[in-house]
Order: structure tokens, then sequence, then C-alpha cells
């Protein structure tokens, strides 16, 4: 079921977007192709959609649309406007309206004015940001209110003492080493080549503005429990007086020490499963002095991921308590017009509608994290997802690992940066039922401390799995064992304490002239001729999977989910304008390898 929306959006609408100037001025960068939805993006207000689903508040103004923007040295202070960016797009993508390399000699820029509405005085005002590549300092009125590090993860400040009288200045000035240095980056590269894409930098999500009082609530946090049909919320707040209260409907608990801990009984609730990914609305509500001081609109499922044994005695996979085969494909998530972000939100749950329509019923987030939004279409259409962390590290001397070397050597500072970037993911993250499974390192890139980051991943969150190294360099820890093979699927021995899961096989390739980044140099991990010998090679290793499932594989994952940049091997072209599968041969293969395990 679609949650209702609980408090009314009714001023939401009202003061969707706080356009710019010059929209009639806007338009994409030519030199590659673009995505099927390109066109239908409003540079007047990109991305309108509220940004945080799992705490909605009724009022808000959008601040995407055109800024300000210049490139300057490091060292320089902001020189004035160059031209116009459009945000949330980075600086290289053509949506963008830039599309130049930024480089980690330079600065990136922004600068736009705003006006707070005259219904907010009195009010706190937070401004918000989706997330920003990659070490972001922001201004408003010329006053630093703050910086954040980390280029995947939201933040906020609150800016209501940095305010003046009538129109402000907000500028943000962002740096961002991109592979020079060792923070997270995932696939970005200064020289995009092989799996390696274009960097990003600067704004990559919304931008935006909203009203609190002095007492208002941070976090939602819902946790099942599916023998007690309860779901416990955690609910953190900021400035709560003496005996303030947070209300769930007839459920309420105290604030003490900032947060409140209520048991919401769900006798009739239904479980979330990918064939029924039923949610449940709830209103939350930060009580003081017998008034409502603060609501967002929230929602929670009842599910639970475990590792257990089935009848065969083999450990498996769980999803409330029974065996689900997960298989589904790595998921890039990058676009050729609008690179880490997607033009509209409609193009953001495209690919996971198109997901479904395969028959598949999972994913695995590859080395980059989306916005809030994606994760709640998952929710709605019931698409479990594997998490990686982005990937760090420098590229000569540091990225990979080699031989029978488990863990880099790390700095204190290295090992701080990560931490706290991981960390900032799963706080931020946690609330989603889809995700189900953590990933905080892949093929040994930039891979360190791996049992100690795997034990970090269950104190920081205990309801989930982690999957402490996909593929290639295991150190016997977290809840899977993790293979990767190319182009057939394969698998490790069954164990008695971790699952057994294939993080990536597949790869099959094929271009379609006129829909490539690039018309030469394009590869996959093994070529095609048409799209039906494409699908049979497919269909065949359903068949090879349906084998290793018996043999005690509990997931698997198929590269993946489009084309990227010179990678042909997607089961769509990277402008999404053609399906390289039949979705209905491909539904029918997929549901049949699952319903084979569970007719057994």
């Amino acid at each position: 079921m679609r949650p209702r929306v609980i408090c009314t959006l009714a001023a939401a609408a009202a003061l969707a977007c706080a356009t710019g100037a010059f929209a009639a001025d806007w338009k994409p960068v030519e030199g590659h192709i673009f995505s099927k939805f390109a066109q239908d993006v409003d540079p007047a207000c990109p991305l309108p959609e509220y940004p945080r689903p799992q705490m909605i508040r009724s009022d808000w103004v959008n601040l995407n649309g055109l800024w300000d923007y210049a490139i300057a040295p490091k060292d320089a202070d902001y020189p004035g406007a160059q031209g116009q960016i459009l945000v949330p797009f980075a600086a290289e993508s053509a949506l963008s309206g830039v599309k130049k390399p930024v480089g980690p000699e330079n600065n990136l820029w922004y600068q736009r004015k705003f006006t707070v509405p005259d219904a907010w005085r009195g009010k706190r005002i937070v401004l918000n940001f989706g997330t920003v590549d990659w070490r972001a300092r922001v201004c408003v009125n010329g006053r630093e209110v703050g910086t954040h590090q980390g280029g995947y993860t939201p933040f906020c400040f609150d800016i209501t003492d940095f305010l003046v009288d009538g129109e402000q200045t907000l500028t943000v000035e962002v740096w961002d080493p991109i592979d020079t240095a060792v923070q997270p980056r995932g696939k970005q590269v200064a020289e995009p080549n092989g799996i390696w894409y274009t960097s990003v930098t600067g704004i990559w999500q919304t931008v935006w503005l909203e009203p609190v009082e002095n007492a208002h609530i941070t976090k939602v946090l819902p946790v099942a429990s599916i023998a007690d049909k309860k779901v416990t919320f955690t609910v953190d707040t900021a400035g709560a007086a003496f005996g303030a209260e947070v209300k769930i409907g007839e459920a309420r608990s105290k604030v003490i020490g900032g947060r409140a801990v209520i048991e919401l009984a769900c006798p009739d609730a239904e479980l979330w499963t990918p064939d029924t990914p039923n949610l449940y609305d709830v209103t939350v509500e930060l009580v003081q002095n017998g008034q409502t001081v603060d609501c967002v609109g929230s929602y929670y499922a009842m599910r639970e991921i475990t590792l257990g044994k089935t009848e065969d005695g083999i450990l498996r996979i769980l999803l409330n308590g029974e065996f689900v085969f997960q298989h589904g494909p790595l998921d890039q998530g990058w676009w050729p017009d609008g690179l880490y972000t997607a033009p509209t939100d409609a193009a953001l749950r495209y690919d996971l509608e198109m997901t479904k329509a395969f028959g598949l019923n999972m994913l695995r987030k590859h080395v980059k994290v989306e916005p809030a939004r994606f994760y709640r279409h998952c929710d709605e259409l019931g698409l479990l997802v594997w998490q990686d962390m982005p990937s760090g590290g420098l590229a000569e001397g540091g990225y990979f690992l080699t031989g029978e070397d488990p863990d880099h050597d790390r700095t204190p500072e290295e090992r701080a940066i990560f931490d706290n970037e991981y960390t900032e993911l799963i706080r931020n993250f946690d609330f989603f039922p889809c995700i189900v499974m953590w990933v905080p390192f892949n093929e040994g890139w930039g891979q360190f401390d791996t049992p100690r980051i795997a034990e970090l991943t269950k104190q920081l969150d205990p309801t989930r799995l982690v999957d402490c190294a996909s593929g290639w360099m295991d150190r016997r820890c977290g809840s899977v064992r993790d293979k990767h093979h190319y182009p057939e699927p394969d698998m490790f021995s069954p164990e008695e304490h971790r699952a057994i899961v294939l993080g990536e096989y597949g790869g099959l390739g094929l271009p379609i002239k006129g829909h490539s980044w690039k018309e030469e140099g394009s590869w996959g991990y093994a070529s095609f001729a048409d799209q039906e010998a494409l699908f049979n090679r497919f269909d065949e290793m359903n068949a090879m999977l349906a084998g290793l499932i018996k043999k005690g594989l509990s997931a698997a994952v198929y590269t993946q989910t489009t084309d990227c940049e010179i990678e042909v091997n997607g089961l769509m072209t990277y402008d999404r304008e053609v399906i390289k599968m039949p979705v209905e041969k491909m539904f029918e293969s997929n549901k049949n390898l699952r319903d084979n395990w569970n007719s057994r």
C-alpha cells in the first residue's frame, strides 16, 4: 500500500520553489547522449518533490534552480559569477548547463539569493543539503554557518541567527580532491576509463529550507518485531523541555536526554516482502506543555532480515523467517546527462520499476548512495537493497588489494574519514526497510581493518546483515561470504556461520548504435550479436543459478541495470531508450527461478 501524506502539504505546494532568474536561458550542454527523461527537466524548479520521505514536514522551500557559479583556484576568494549552474546537477554534468571539470586544484563556488516567508517569523530556519561532494563551506550573508565533509550524506544548519531583513545571500564553497586523496568517491576519477566514470563535484541533491520550533524532531527510526507484532520507534529531538512527550497515535513516551522510545502495537499489520510491500503511515508529534510543537509524517514496515537454516540444514538469508532467493542487478545509479543525479524523480523511479518488471526482487546499490526518495521508491515497489559504502583510497598504491594482503595500512586520518562517512551513511539511511545489507568494502578497493569495520556496522545497526568484503578479500567475518565471478555464476561452499552469496556475475555486453556514450571502445564481460542471443545466455545462467541455489546460494547480483559510460553490459542502454532484454520473457525466467526453489 502507498502511505497517504500525513501532515498536509498544502503549504509545501504553495512554497515549493524559490526560483532564480534567467531560467529561460538554461540549456543542457551537448557532447554525449541524453536520457529520455532530460526533456522533462524544468529549470525553474528541477526535482520539486519533498526530498526527505521518512520525516515529512508541511512547510518548506525548495532552493533548486539556477544559481551563480564560479571555478577558481583553491586559495582564491569568490571571484564573482562566471555563469549560471542548474542545482542540483554537478558541474561536470550536461544538465548543470556547465559540463566543465573542476579539478582538485580549484574550488567550485555557488551563490544565490532567497527570502524567508513572512509566515515563518519567530521560528528557527533550517538550511538542508541532500549532499555535496566533497567538502562544503556554507555562508549566509557573508558569515560562515558551518562546514561538512563527505559526498554522500545529508546535512543541515540552523541559519536563524545569520539572517537579515529582506533578501538573503547564500554562498557555498566546495572542494573535491577526486582521485588524488583517500576520501570515499566510488567510481569517480579525473580521467574516466574502463569501469571508472566522470567525476562529480559540488551539490548533486536537493537544497531546501524549512521552519521548525525551538523544540523539534530530528530523527525517526522504526524497528519491527514480527513475533511480538509491534514496532519500536526511537525518536530523537532537539530543544525539548522537561516533561515533553512524543506521541504516535494513542501511544506516548517521555523525552529523556533528547530521545523518546515508543512501542506501537501492530496486531493487524501485514508483512513487507517484495511481493507484498506493505507500508503503514504514522504521524509523529512532539508535545510540550500540552501543545504539539512539531509534527512529521513517517511510516514503517513489518520486515526482519536474519540468517537461519532451511530444512536441508544449509544456512541462508531469511526474510521474515523464510528463505527468499534474492536476485537483482548491480545498480550503479549513473545518468549520461546528470551523472550522479537522475534528471527527474520519475527517472529515479524508472530504473526500479524496470527492475521489478524484469521479475527481479533486489538490487545492490554499487559504491554510491542515492537520495532518500530512491529508497522510499524501493520500499513502495518491494525491492531489497544491499547498500555499498562508496569506496576510497588512492588509485596508485592503495586503491586495490593484491596478493594475499587482506587489508590496507591506513593512517589515523584516513581511518577517521572512512569511519565518519560510513557512520553517517548508516545513521542517515537505517530508516528504510528496503535496505537489508550493508557492504562496507568492494573487491578490496581501499579495504582496511575489515573485522573492526564489520563490528562497527553491527554496533551501528544490529538489525541488518553485513557483507564486509564483497568479492576478493575475505577476512572470515560478517554475515555472508561473497564471490564475484564473470560471466557465469559460481559460489563458495556453504559455511556454518555465514550465508553464501554471489555479489557479481554476468556483465553480458551488447552495444546499441546511437545509444552509447561512445560508439567506439565500449565493452562488456561477454559480447553478443543481438538481443535474442543476449537473453538466451541470461536464461541459461538462470538455469545454472537454480543448481547453485540447491547447493546453498542465497542471492545473486547480475551486472548490471544499465550501460554506464563505455560499459555496455546493462539490461538497458545508458539513455534508458532501449530495453535490451524482452521484459515478459525476463519476468518468467526470473520468476521460475525463484518458484522452482520455493515449491520444493
